[in-house]
Order: C-alpha cells, then structure tokens, then sequence
C-alpha cells in the first residue's frame, strides 16, 4: 500500500497556495492612515511558546507598536499579546519587546533610511506564513500631517465616487 504524503509539516511548493496558507492574526489598520508607507518587508519575530499559542487564537495587537535598532537588532516595542491563560506560571509578558528577524542587508538598508532620511519602521501585519512560522511586515514609513491625511481622504473619496459613476453608467 501507498502511503499518502502528510499535508501537515510539508511547505507548499508554488506562491499562490503559500498565500492561501498564511493565516492574518493582527493588522494595523489605522497605519495607512497616518504613514505614507515607502517600502516593506517581511520579517521574522522571535517569540516564547505562549505567545505563539496566544497568537494561535488570534489575540494580538500591534496598532500601537513600532519598531527601532536596539543593540544591532530591530525590535518591536508597543505590541501587545495578551497572556496565554493555559501557559500558568510559564506565560510571557504581555507589552515586552520582541526580537525581528531580518537579513543583513534589509537591516542595513532599513536602518540606514532610519537614520539617515528620519523614517519610521511600522508593523503593518502580523501573521503565521505558509510554513507555520510567525510573520510581520514591516514597512518603512514616513508621518504623514493632518492636512495630508484630509487630502488623502478626499482623494480616495473621489476616486469611489468616479467608480460609482463610471459604473451607473456602463
């Protein structure tokens, strides 16, 4: 008899059956808003066991949370993941700062855009991938003003009323 090959464990080989695979836990919605977001990235998030089963139930927050090099390392400070009531005297702390992931050369062009152009590093979404590891994206970001978020409101307000009218119309 043939044995048929564990779905569980193995990484899905093409990119849209990862996509399908990855499982959003937290997003930072008002982020858009308030940044003009250049560029971003994914990265890794170093995390104890009942923070990933607290993640697990989809219990995370990161509207709050940025991130900043620390001891050449980019950590993410403001991020909450409430305690894992299950875990007992083993669970985490729920605001602590948490380790990412990167490659050297995105830490070095992230930190250097940091630095030097005065841009923010954002969370943007936090999520298990394909492989069941958790992610973040992380963007590089730039403040946006009162005045410019009403503009990009009134922009995004056009162009729904234009796809409503073009629409009507066809």
């Amino acid at each position: 008899m043939a044995q048929s090959p564990k779905s569980s464990g193995q990484s899905p080989k093409n990119k849209s059956t990862r996509e399908l695979a990855r499982k959003l836990v937290a997003e930072n919605r008002q982020a858009r808003r308030n940044y003009e977001i250049i560029d971003d990235v994914e990265a890794g998030i170093i995390l104890t066991g009942s923070e990933v089963k607290a993640l697990r139930e989809g219990r995370a927050n990161i509207a709050e949370a940025y991130a900043r090099e620390e001891d050449g390392q980019i950590v993410m400070i403001n991020s909450t993941i409430p305690i894992y009531p299950a875990a007992g005297q083993f669970n985490h702390e729920p605001g602590r700062k948490r380790i990412l992931l990167l490659k050297k050369r995105e830490y070095n062009r992230l930190v250097g855009a940091v630095e030097r152009e005065g841009r923010t590093l954002i969370p943007l979404e936090l999520y298990f991938g394909g492989n069941g590891m958790a992610k973040i994206k992380l963007a590089l970001a730039m403040g946006r003003k009162a005045p410019d978020k009403r503009e990009v409101e009134k922009k995004r307000d056009w162009d729904r009323q234009k796809g409503r009218i073009l629409r009507d119309r066809g």
